[in-house]
């Protein structure tokens, strides 16, 4: 398993990473392909099988794990499992693309240590933990409960920023952007 490059974008949620991934999966001249993750938790609202995940049920999601077919997996929550298979990454790169992750930081990490080479790890880290509430209380998809949550998650992952190749501040969307394509066109271009 070694071809094209990957890209991996890992940011606590509501710093606006797949905001950044879904403008740069818009520039051809990146020729980059998006890498659907797999997962155990239950379709929701319109998701479509292959499209948004490759949805599973855990018996088939630890039979997978079983056979080493995941790059990286994680259990998020009790048989609610999240992870990126093998061939998913083999098929994008058969097409001839590169691969790019909107992933969480663990599971970023543990690609990168894979494929150190070859793997562009970037953090997007939002202004403050406040800013950060603020955009997750916009989106008005969440509890306070489930928002309290991902705060706390967030303390944690904005530690781990040291651990990638470069820190994007979204503190300026355009600005972000603007940064993400540069760095990603010269990645996939050296």
């Amino acid at each position: 398993m070694n071809s094209g490059k990957l890209l991996i974008f890992s940011a606590p949620s509501g710093s606006g990473k797949t905001t950044i991934v879904r403008h740069l999966l818009g520039k051809p001249e990146l020729n980059l392909a998006f890498s659907v993750s797999a997962t155990s938790r239950p379709r929701r609202g319109k998701e479509k099988q292959g499209e948004h995940y490759y949805f599973m049920s855990v018996s088939e999601f630890k039979n997978h794990i079983k056979n080493e077919d995941f790059l990286e997996w994680e259990e998020v929550y009790r048989d609610n499992f999240y992870g990126t298979l093998k061939s998913e990454v083999e098929r994008l790169w058969a097409l001839g693309k590169n691969v790019i992750f909107d992933i969480d930081v663990a599971g970023g990490l543990r690609i990168k240590k894979k494929f150190p080479t070859q793997t562009l790890a970037v953090f997007v880290k939002p202004p403050s933990i406040d800013e950060l509430k603020i955009r997750l209380k916009k989106r008005s998809t969440e509890t306070d409960d489930k928002i309290n949550m991902r705060i706390a998650k967030a303390s944690v992952e904005l530690a781990t920023a040291p651990q990638f190749d470069v820190v994007i501040k979204n503190y300026d969307l355009e600005v972000a952007l603007e940064e993400a394509e540069k760095l990603v066109g010269d990645f996939v271009n050296s």
